[in-house]
């Protein structure tokens, strides 16, 4: 179970009991951003693409939407998501619970420019009932990213 993949990862760090689990779905940015009683813009999604036949997890602010043209600019290819039944294949976790931690090896991550205003954002963290509260220094440490990027839109406007 991917839930226990990311405990393990964080168990590393002492940081597996930051983990929160929920008896309510957190599986959507509206639902999680219920569950913990904040914003949704703090919520941070774990969006999944195919890029040059590789998996790309681009994380960025609840209300943040990619913004095809910058995505394409960066990218050099159209944003395509995966498949739902990709996602659990090629990453390690399964739609709902898509996040930067304990994925497959050669899943590169990005952070969007969006989450920079936060102090503090949730990721969720392998389940559709999770997630952890991260600074913005810790996502940076924790999720393995390659750089911060800027492919999304409306969350500045």
């Amino acid at each position: 179970m991917a839930i226990e993949n990311v405990k393990a990862f964080f168990k590393q760090y002492n940081m597996d009991t930051r983990i929160q689990e929920f008896e309510v779905s957190s599986a959507t940015v509206e639902l999680a951003a219920f569950a913990l009683n904040c914003e949704p813009e703090r919520i941070a999604k774990t969006l999944s693409f195919m890029v040059d036949r590789q998996a790309v997890l681009v994380v960025t602010s609840g209300d943040a939407k990619v913004d095809n043209k910058k995505f394409k600019e960066y990218f050099c290819t159209k944003a395509k998501m995966l498949l739902p039944d990709e996602i659990t294949d090629l990453v390690g976790h399964a739609i709902g619970g898509v996040c930067p931690f304990a994925v497959k090896s050669d899943v590169a991550v990005y952070l969007d420019i969006s989450l920079k205003r936060f102090e503090t954002v949730y990721p969720a963290c392998g389940s559709s009932n999770s997630a952890i509260e991260l600074t913005i220094k810790e996502l940076e440490k924790y999720s393995g990213y390659s750089q911060w990027i800027d492919v999304c839109k409306g969350w500045n406007d």
